[in-house]
């Protein structure tokens, strides 16, 4: 079975990665399988702070849940030598029960490509005597081949010209169609085995496992002709020597079909369903051969087992979400939920933080909270709620957080006024870079807008950053492919918000959302510090009636 992942929203924030982490622990001890704490995005610096803080290494980054082959079971079929004869290559496939094998070189890149049906045709059409010759044959293939024994030359030599003769008839017949290098199989006749030496032949093979004399040893020496001493007879040879041909003769090197580890399998689906191969070869990234992939692996392959945290909307999960299998979700945002194949364990309730659900979870099922975790969940409430001012916060997540911060041994004022300090800090940081720190995209009947957020306990910083962000928006509108930009800029001391906000019929939307007037590009906003609940509901409440007005 493969690990299941946990994993918070895109842009996670300190709630998405603690939840990641924290869940991930509890489900591998409820259920003593493998859950994997992963996140959708950069790590902030708040986050950061947080992780640093409890010794916590961050969750691995993924980007995307689309499957490669590299998440396939494919085939582990190793590489053959181009050099190795059709028989072993046809006792290879017999023995692996496979109808393709790759050829790769010693360095394991690929050759090319033998199959059943290569070997077939080979057997079935090529009855020409001379595909020994032509194939370059060695004496090592023919030897083994026939089950013989080179009793004269050198087995890492090659038949390189002549054909093959069966010497059936008597020495006088035999001059008229033995030429200089053929292969000449006969029987243990002397005067057979004399006159193919005398007639220059390059190799004689001495059937039904006759000795050899010494007076022929000698003749066949002086002449430079090779001879191979074989259990078979005459007829069995003469069936079999065509296998010794190196693989390299009869494989396929032109308008091969592979694919690389990483794609995706969607393209390689994509790539194969019409054609009539079984088998096609993964290559890594240097190009070097790792294994075979069938269309029936890509069809039985095993769907990833995801458990969304903090969020439970599509637009807002890791990309190529739809080709993973959601088996749970734990959130505290309105529902808006991916589709799933098979009912699933869905929590969504109405409080601060997803970590508060998390915690009252790990209660329900009497499993003891460690100082980490809970730091790490204190952490993630505290940041959510911004230290109990959001007005999403609830006396649950009040109480839930205290009872964490006193197993963590932390103290909430020095803890959560470190946290913002760390994820304030923007000195350095581009217009770019701040404004995607944290930040979500949402989609309207009529219109798709971003809404980002910056929390500092600074107000000259937000003041600065202030002037610098309006012209960043304006110049990111056209390229972002969206129809309005919100930045939220939150004193979480004063309990304010600055918006700024880009877009056509921005300005109308955010005066009919909060009923104040606007200067150009801006909005103050006493009390409003939660996105989720104080932003996002007029917001959409507004663009809706100025559309239909």
């Amino acid at each position: 079975m493969k690990p299941i992942i946990v994993i918070g929203h895109k842009n996670p924030d300190t709630d998405s990665i603690c939840s990641a982490i924290c869940y991930a622990k509890l489900k591998r001890t409820l259920t003593g399988n493998e859950y994997i704490p992963c996140r959708a995005g950069k790590i902030n610096s708040e986050t950061k702070y947080v992780l640093d803080r409890f010794g916590v290494e961050p969750p691995k980054y993924l980007d995307s849940l689309e499957p490669k082959l590299s998440d396939v079971q494919y085939r582990d079929v190793s590489g053959i030598s181009s050099h190795l004869s059709l028989k072993r290559a046809w006792e290879y496939m017999r023995d692996n029960n496979i109808q393709t094998i790759p050829v790769v070189d010693k360095d394991n890149h690929l050759q090319g490509i033998l199959t059943l049906g290569d070997v077939a045709r080979f057997y079935m059409e090529d009855q020409d005597a001379n595909a020994l010759a032509e194939a370059q044959t060695s004496y090592r293939n023919i030897v083994d081949t026939l089950g013989g024994e080179l009793v004269v030359g050198n087995l890492d030599s090659h038949f390189t010209q002549g054909k093959v003769v069966v010497a059936a008839a008597n020495p006088d017949v035999m001059e008229d169609y033995i030429d200089e290098h053929d292969l000449v199989i006969l029987g243990n006749r002397y005067e057979s085995q004399l006159c193919s030496i005398e007639m220059k032949a390059g190799c004689i093979v001495i059937g039904l496992g006759a000795k050899v004399s010494r007076t022929i040893q000698k003749l066949a020496r002086e002449a430079d002709c090779a001879i191979i001493a074989a259990p078979l007879d005459t007829y069995a040879c003469s069936k079999l020597i065509n296998q010794a041909v190196p693989v390299r003769h009869v494989m396929r090197t032109h308008g091969l079909i592979t694919f690389r580890h990483d794609d995706l399998v969607a393209d390689v689906k994509a790539s194969v369903s019409k054609k009539r191969v079984r088998y096609f070869p993964i290559l890594d990234n240097s190009g070097s051969y790792i294994g075979m992939i069938s269309q029936r692996n890509l069809l039985d392959m095993e769907r990833q087992q995801v458990v969304l945290v903090d969020h439970n909307e599509k637009d807002q999960a890791i990309d190529g979400i739809r080709s993973a299998e959601v088996v749970e979700v734990i959130d505290h945002h309105r529902i808006d939920a991916v589709e799933t194949s098979n009912p699933i364990y869905f929590r969504n309730q109405p409080l601060g933080c997803t970590a508060t659900i998390i915690t009252l979870i790990y209660q329900e099922n009497n499993v003891e909270i460690d100082p980490t975790t809970a730091g790490l969940l204190c952490s993630a409430i505290l940041s959510d709620t911004l230290m109990f001012r959001s007005p999403t916060c609830t006396i649950v997540d009040q109480q839930i957080a205290k009872m964490l911060a006193k197993i963590a041994d932390i103290d909430i004022m020095e803890h959560a006024t470190a946290m913002f300090n760390a994820g304030s800090q923007l000195d350095g940081r581009s217009p770019d870079e701040i404004f995607h720190m944290d930040y979500k995209c949402y989609n309207t009947k009529t219109k798709s807008l971003a809404v980002a957020q910056v929390t500092s306990v600074s107000q000259s910083e937000l003041t600065q950053l202030k002037e610098k962000m309006i012209p960043y928006l304006k110049e990111l509108l056209p390229t972002s492919g969206l129809d309005m930009l919100f930045l939220m800029l939150t004193n979480i001391i004063d309990e304010t918000t600055d918006l700024l906000f880009v877009g056509r019929d921005s300005a109308e939307v955010v005066r009919t959302a909060f009923q104040r007037e606007c200067q150009p590009n801006s909005v103050r906003l006493p009390g409003v510090v939660s996105r989720k609940k104080q932003m996002m509901s007029p917001l959409i409440s507004a663009i809706e009636e100025v559309a239909e007005g």
